[in-house]
C-alpha cells in the first residue's frame, strides 16, 4: 500500500511557527516519525510540501495513480480552497483531512473545512498522532 501525505502552507515552518499551538517537533521530524509508523505496517509513504495551491494540485493530479490513499494536511487552504475540494472530489482515492490543531477550538474561520466533504475522514486536535490515526483510519478502508 502507498499513501500520499500531502502539506500545505507554513508546514514548513513547524518547530519554530507558534509552538504553543503546533508544538516543537520540525517538519523534517513529522515526516520521519509518520514515515517510520508507516512502514511498521509496511506501508510505503510519498511526503509533499508546498506553500502554493497549485503545486499541491498538479502534484495530486500526477501522482494519484501510485497511491492508494492521501492524507492531507491543507493548513489555511482549508478554509477556501474550492480548487483543493474539486481535485480531492475528482481523485477516485479515499483521502483524509488531518490538522495538528484543534480547528475547533481556534478562531471561528477556522472552523470552517471546505475540503471536509471531499474526505472521508477528518481528524484534529492530535498533533502528529493526527496522522497517525489516519493511517489507520485508511488501512482500515484500503
Amino acid at each position: 500500500m502507498k499513501l500520499l501525505i500531502v502539506n500545505g502552507p507554513n508546514l514548513n515552518l513547524l518547530g519554530m511557527r507558534e509552538v504553543d499551538i503546533y508544538g516543537r517537533l520540525s517538519y523534517p521530524e513529522l515526516v520521519k516519525q509518520i514515515k517510520q509508523y508507516a512502514e511498521s505496517y509496511g506501508i510505503e509513504t510519498d511526503f509533499f510540501q508546498s506553500n502554493h495551491e497549485g503545486h499541491l494540485l498538479d502534484y495530486l493530479q500526477t501522482h494519484y495513480q501510485d497511491a492508494h490513499g492521501i492524507i492531507i494536511n491543507p493548513g489555511a487552504l482549508t478554509h477556501y480552497s474550492y480548487a483543493l475540494y474539486d481535485c480531492l472530489k475528482a481523485i477516485p482515492l479515499p483521502t483524509v483531512e488531518v490538522h495538528l490543531s484543534n480547528i475547533y477550538e481556534r478562531e471561528a474561520f477556522r472552523t470552517i473545512s471546505v475540503i471536509r466533504d471531499a474526505c472521508i475522514d477528518q481528524i484534529s486536535g492530535k498533533g502528529i498522532g493526527s496522522y497517525l490515526e489516519a493511517i489507520d483510519r485508511l488501512r482500515s478502508v484500503i
